[in-house]
């Protein structure tokens, strides 16, 4: 009866620990923070919130201008040495990949500053610059309050910490926006080519 009692008491403790394992990985689906956050946003995609931004150039956009078109958004700082700097290349060689959708006013590339102390519109032509940017179709814009850029990183799921040297941890993606504004997938940052085939089969469908 001991072993019969045990048995039954490690199945229900197993049964318990399955329960809470599924619940916390989405039904076994996530294991990572990064996997459940994609998982969210395809299944309930979030209306980004229609902020105001000031580019490169010194103007001004916002999430609400660019609605009509599909974004690919990026969130970097300008003196990062790792993720940031390839990912300048990497919208720029989004820029020749979706050259006609661009040019149609069909797609925007958007990198978003969340150093924004640091990267005034001077700092971020120059980003634009090292990357091999040609200008076309490729914004590079900062939030102008404090109360904007957390609302952003938010509503992207965006992480950075201080790293203790000036500058961030901080995870790196591509996020899609949909031309009603929502949020609807999020790429691998070194994954361009992937970017461009998601937005182009949707153009075209």
């Amino acid at each position: 009866m001991a072993v019969l009692r045990t048995l039954l008491i490690s199945l229900v403790l197993l049964a318990a620990g399955i329960g809470v394992l599924a619940g916390a990985t989405d039904g076994f689906r996530a294991f990572t923070t990064e996997t459940a956050r994609r998982i969210a946003v395809r299944e309930h995609p979030p209306v980004v919130p229609p902020l105001l931004l000031q580019t490169a150039e010194g103007g001004r956009t916002s999430f609400a201008a660019l609605r009509g078109r599909w974004l690919l958004v990026d969130f970097i700082y300008t003196r990062c040495e790792t993720y940031c700097s390839v990912q300048g290349g990497e919208f720029a060689r989004l820029q020749h990949q979706l050259a006609g959708p661009i040019a149609s006013g069909k797609v925007v590339l958007l990198s978003v500053s969340f150093d924004p102390a640091h990267d005034d519109p001077a700092a971020l032509a120059d980003y634009q610059r090292r990357g091999g940017g040609n200008g076309a179709g490729w914004i590079a814009a900062r939030p102008l309050n404090p109360a904007d850029l957390a609302a952003l990183m938010r509503s992207f799921g965006v992480v950075a910490v201080p790293d203790g040297l000036g500058g961030f941890v901080h995870n790196a993606a591509i996020a899609v926006v949909d031309p009603g504004g929502r949020l609807v997938e999020i790429l691998n940052w070194d994954d361009p080519l992937g970017a461009a085939r998601y937005v182009t089969q949707r153009l075209t469908s």
